[in-house]
């Protein structure tokens, strides 16, 4: 956007200086228009069903004119974020997967602003895991990494938590964070990914979650520790547990 447009939008605004703090707002303005088409698709129902919307229906709940309407369905049309079914009579949409994880991306960032502080907490169940979690933790690469950016070596194991359904959704905020990287590696002809650790604490002892590149879970983490959780805090299989992830 040049300088004279700027101008014109902000008047007030110093040329130069004030440019930086009016580049938030316009980026923000620039993804919006996406969102807000896709809230209120969704809020008639478009993510279950296909929805029968006109474009001067979608216009009116836009507050844009009919054409400006059209152009917004291309638009989303173009983005995969929605499907069209070109009926007898009426347009019908409905949302894609990738227009639905563009709402959760939102969500989650709304959560972050109103509902959580520089801490979240997940509550689970202590699970038995698929036994990988030995094999990859032992790697030297990774050992080192830990080390280095977590501040402890960890215990060559993982303890897995199944997480209760009602905080599932706060995974997704914790992936939608950056975490710490540790960089895969090549070790005997054998490549290992990238895994992303998030630092916690479980009853005051320092820990964290780490989500490998290739995780096989949905509902599951991964935890590690310097010390042996089960032996230290006396856990077990179906043991409850609660994890304190700092952002």
């Amino acid at each position: 956007m040049k300088p004279s447009v700027l101008r014109d939008l902000f008047p007030s605004c110093h040329p130069v200086s004030d440019m930086f703090l009016l580049r938030p707002i316009i980026l923000l303005s620039m993804g919006n228009k996406y969102s807000f088409a896709l809230r209120k698709l969704a809020l008639l129902g478009a993510i279950d069903d296909y929805v029968a919307i006109s474009s001067r229906e979608l216009g009116t709940a836009l507050e844009m004119s009919q054409q400006s309407a059209s152009k917004r369905i291309l638009e989303l049309l173009d983005e995969k974020y929605i499907v069209r079914d070109l009926g007898a009579r009426r347009q019908r949409i409905k949302i894609t997967p990738k227009g639905v994880e563009e709402l959760k991306k939102e969500y989650n960032e709304y959560r972050r602003i109103f509902e959580l502080s520089d801490q979240v907490t997940i509550r689970g169940v202590v699970a038995s895991g698929m036994g990988e979690g030995h094999y990859y933790i032992c790697q030297e690469g990774y050992m080192k990494q830990f080390e280095s950016i977590l501040g402890f070596r960890p215990f060559e194991g993982t303890l897995n938590m199944v997480v209760d359904p009602e905080d599932a959704g706060k995974l997704d905020v914790i992936r939608s964070t950056d975490g710490n990287l540790i960089s895969g590696f090549t070790c005997d002809g054998r490549s290992f990914g990238d895994v992303i650790a998030y630092k916690a604490k479980i009853r005051n002892i320092d820990c964290a979650i780490v989500v490998p590149e290739r995780s096989h879970y949905v509902d599951t983490i991964e935890i590690i520790c310097q010390f042996h959780l089960r032996r230290t805090l006396g856990l077990n299989d179906g043991s409850k547990i609660e994890v304190k992830v700092d952002f």
